[in-house]
């Protein structure tokens, strides 16, 4: 049997720069051109994904794909053109590899990039985004998987010996696969808690004191109901980091909204009961005003005033504690991908 150390996931290739159209004088060597370019893809496809799902820039990630269907474009074409090796069924089967590579980019990441722009708004969005990336990173991990039969089928048929290696980029992808689809659970259940505070806000911000309270109320039994999803969570190998970061946060919506939250809405209350009174005082001639609706309003102003401070300093407390947690679980799940995901 002839012996070629072949490395599927890192290959050594001995032939680096194979001309359009040029004939191969052996299996061997055309295994190295055909992997040179089909891994290459795999691997740029695989960061790609990544940076789909953590990438802040939208428009970096749009030209990182743009730039990877080039990439792809250029890949089939050199294929297309050269030779094959015992006729063209190994060529084809690689071609189809990277054009389901292709229809990703073109389909499923085109998408799921339209997709992630809205994830924020609700949580049925967020869902449905993390759902599509799981499913696309699926048909990736699938594509690499037939890439890696077809490529120990053909050096079987032609007898050459493949030395397997530890960073196989079909291993990489599962276990990384693996990984998000854990993460992705977590995230959802923080999500689902965390929008109720963007819609309580949104209350806040348009002085809405019924639907502070009512979003109030939901955000407490949200956050209570998470910290006991998240006691019933499996772990990823017994890691914790993320599970009690998020536990942080559900505390944090719960001191927020039991204790806080009833403070501004005081706030806003007085404050409405004021612009009343100033309203009514300035509508009323000076002549005309009496000494108990004068009294009245500067017992208000005093009393605004006290209050305005008071606001303000939950107002801070609240951003600096929520920034603070926040921060945490950012950390913890960067920290997370960063332990389990796979290097290059």
């Amino acid at each position: 049997m002839k012996k070629t150390a072949l490395f599927l996931g890192l290959l050594l290739f001995i032939v680096s720069n194979v001309s359009i159209g040029q004939s191969f004088n052996n299996a061997s060597e055309y295994l190295d051109f055909v992997s040179n370019e089909q891994q290459a893809v795999s691997r740029s496809m695989w960061k790609y994904t990544k940076a789909v799902a953590h990438s802040k820039s939208d428009r970096s990630i749009e030209g990182k794909r743009r730039n990877l269907l080039k990439t792809i474009d250029k890949a089939i074409a050199k294929i297309e053109k050269a030779n094959g090796y015992d006729g063209d069924e190994y060529k084809n089967k690689v071609l189809k590899v990277l054009n389901i590579n292709k229809n990703l980019l073109n389909q499923d990441y085109a998408e799921i990039i339209d997709m992630k722009a809205v994830a924020e708004q609700s949580y049925d969005a967020m869902e449905a985004y993390m759902i599509a990336q799981e499913m696309a990173d699926k048909k990736m991990e699938e594509a690499q998987q037939e890439y890696e039969k077809n490529f120990y089928e053909f050096a079987g048929k032609h007898n050459i010996n493949i030395i397997e290696s530890e960073s196989d980029l079909g291993k990489k992808m599962k276990l990384s696969n693996e990984v998000f689809e854990h993460y992705n659970d977590l995230y959802l259940a923080y999500f689902k808690v965390y929008i109720n505070e963007v819609y309580l806000w949104e209350a806040v911000e348009a002085n809405n004191v019924s639907a502070i309270q009512q979003n109030a109320n939901v955000l407490n039994s949200a956050a209570k109901e998470g910290l006991e999803i998240l006691n019933q969570k499996a772990l990823y190998k017994n890691d914790k980091s993320v599970v009690n970061a998020t536990k942080k946060v559900f505390e944090f919506f719960i001191e927020e909204s039991e204790n806080q939250i009833p403070e501004i809405t005081d706030f806003l209350i007085l404050n409405e009961d004021f612009e009343k009174i100033k309203t009514s005082l300035e509508n009323t001639p000076e002549r005309k005003r009496t000494k108990d609706q004068v009294n009245l309003y500067n017992k208000k102003v005093k009393e605004i005033n006290k209050a305005i401070n008071n606001y303000n300093k939950v107002n801070n407390d609240l951003n600096m504690q929520r920034q603070k947690v926040i921060n945490g679980l950012d950390n913890a799940n960067a920290n997370f991908l960063s332990r389990h995901i796979p290097r290059d």
